[in-house]
């Protein structure tokens, strides 16, 4: 296994990696009842192929198994381009389902690398490849001087908060994102 920037090319693995990262019930919230989960994977195939979206190839590492299996993946942007990155999101979102999230709680900041979405396939979980994502954008954070990784962890995955917490990452706060309780978790250096 070995962990790479994305390719473009890899972009409809990365989107259906991000929508399981982000739950389906999350994902067919965003894409309203009018939509399907295809519409909305879609949607996020695009923004992964985007250069200037928070999902795009360019923020996310991925896990590469074999030849061309891309076992897992991890999307992570400096805190501070939240804003401007969320933006193709917005217009996307308003494009194809006519929803506006325009008014969608800030999940980071400033001083944060912040860890949008890490997912693994089923088939290879329980062999290190979420370890080495996380472990590989801590030093993403450090090579680009960012004081800090964060992330929100869903409440009722106390599993993944483990692997977190095993890794150095503490409480900071409760919050909630599309509908879920979560913790805003961080590791600072």
């Amino acid at each position: 296994m070995k962990i790479l920037p994305a390719k473009r090319h890899q972009a409809a693995d990365i989107a259906r990696l991000i929508m399981e990262a982000m739950d389906l019930d999350c994902c067919q919230y965003f894409a309203g009842p009018q939509h399907s989960l295809q519409d909305f994977e879609l949607l996020m195939t695009s923004l992964v192929e985007a250069e200037d979206s928070q999902y795009s190839y360019r923020n996310t590492l991925i896990a590469l198994e074999k030849p061309q299996t891309v076992a897992g993946m991890c999307v992570t942007y400096d805190g501070k381009d939240l804003l401007s990155l969320r933006k193709a999101f917005l217009k996307g979102a308003l494009r194809a389902f006519g929803r506006d999230f325009s008014d969608m709680e800030e999940e980071t900041h400033a001083g944060e690398l912040y860890i949008d979405s890490l997912c693994v396939l089923k088939e290879y979980r329980h062999h290190g490849i979420a370890t080495a994502l996380l472990k590989a954008s801590i030093e993403k954070a450090k090579n680009l001087h960012i004081p800090a990784v964060g992330l929100l962890v869903d409440k009722n995955n106390p599993k993944a908060e483990a692997l977190y917490h095993s890794l150095g990452f503490t409480d900071r706060n409760d919050t909630s994102w599309g509908g879920h309780p979560m913790k805003h978790l961080q590791l600072v250096f």
